[in-house]
């Protein structure tokens, strides 16, 4: 059966009695791309700006402005993502010199399109020649480099953030944020948080309605509950130069279950509690509660996925005793609540 003979359009379920699939494309979204970007970076967004025209068109909304989208490179060619998969961009930056809204896409080309002065030069004219701009991902090194974003808040992938605040000290980098919009420069986290961004720039657009009806056709949340950081299996502060901080570090991941008081760890590394706690903060950036804190909700995340224990029984054996304080360390570290995370990430395969 061909695609055009399907029995059933889940977007019939929008019509009205008077349908039109003529959409006024007067919003151009520009999605720049280059070698090694990331496939789901454009796709997923292209998707939520196409569904955004086809929820307008399936309306009495049709004769609202939709969106036109342009695949953009410095040449118009075939450019390979870091999948393998090749997009054709059908523009060069050159041809290009207004849009309402510009996103740059990430992934691990990004470093390279950094050093790539064409590009950059080019984003930031287009800085001045478009109503907003926007990265996805690791996108964010190049609006960055760019001087895009000096002084101003931004996320990227949580996998990159210590490297971008590294990179550009005036950054104030929220790893956390699924998205984060300064002014008129939006940036999103990791790969699938630009759906979450594109559903919010359309909502900005036209209303609630229509990402609703986008989020409800791409199967997502339309408001994700939580952030980046319930992805991220690192903690916080892991690098460090003191040889007795990092072997406390590795002794707590291992010990998470006892009383770990300042007294009690600083009596592990041989020092009084204040000099001990001063020398943790100064190497980690974390104070040695927090670190404590962290291991625990690391080690409960672990069994909240892997294993069918009561809530109350992961709380006991990973220190929190109770399920109060581990909703709480959740909550902080995360953004989550330990049963919403559970019914996210618990594996099919159980480890009774």
């Amino acid at each position: 059966m061909s695609i055009d003979k399907l029995p059933f359009d889940p977007l019939l379920m929008f019509r009205s009695e008077q349908p039109s699939s003529e959409i006024v494309a007067t919003r151009k979204v520009g999605f720049l791309i280059y070698p090694d970007f990331e496939i789901v970076d454009l796709t997923a967004p292209l998707d939520a700006f196409y569904y955004a025209n086809r929820s307008l068109g399936m309306t009495d909304r049709a004769g609202e402005p939709g969106y036109e989208m342009l695949l953009i490179a410095l040449e118009p060619a075939l450019v390979k993502s870091k999948c393998g998969l090749e997009i054709r961009a059908s523009y060069a930056c050159r041809d290009v010199a207004s849009l309402d809204t510009l996103i740059v896409i990430g992934g691990e080309g990004a470093f390279a399109a950094c050093e790539n002065r064409e590009l950059i030069d080019w984003i930031r004219f287009m800085s001045g020649r478009a109503r907003r701009l926007a990265s996805i991902c690791t996108g964010a090194f190049l609006l960055a480099a760019a001087g895009l974003l000096d002084n101003r808040k931004v996320t990227t992938h949580w996998l990159y953030s210590q490297q971008l605040a590294a990179a550009y000290p005036s950054l104030r980098v929220d790893a956390a944020c699924i998205f984060v919009r300064d002014g008129g420069i939006y940036t999103s986290g990791g790969i699938t948080s630009g759906i979450d961004l594109a559903l919010m720039l359309i909502e900005e657009d036209l209303g609630r309605e229509v990402p609703r009806m986008v989020a409800g056709l791409m199967v997502v949340f339309l408001r994700r509950p939580g952030g980046q950081t319930q992805f991220s299996p690192f903690l916080e502060g892991d690098i460090t130069a003191c040889r007795d901080i990092a072997e406390l570090k590795s002794w707590i991941l291992g010990n998470w279950s006892e009383n770990l008081t300042v007294e009690r760890l600083a009596e592990q590394v041989g020092m009084s509690p204040r000099n001990f706690a001063r020398r943790f903060l100064a190497e980690t950036g974390v104070t040695p509660a927090r670190f404590v804190e962290r291991a625990r909700v690391e080690a409960a995340r672990c069994r909240l996925e892997q294993t069918s224990q009561s809530l109350q029984t992961i709380a006991e054996v990973c220190g929190f005793v109770t399920i109060e304080r581990m909703r709480r360390a959740f909550q902080r570290h995360l953004d989550v609540g330990p049963h919403e995370y559970r019914e996210r990430f618990q594996s099919s395969f159980l480890a009774q």
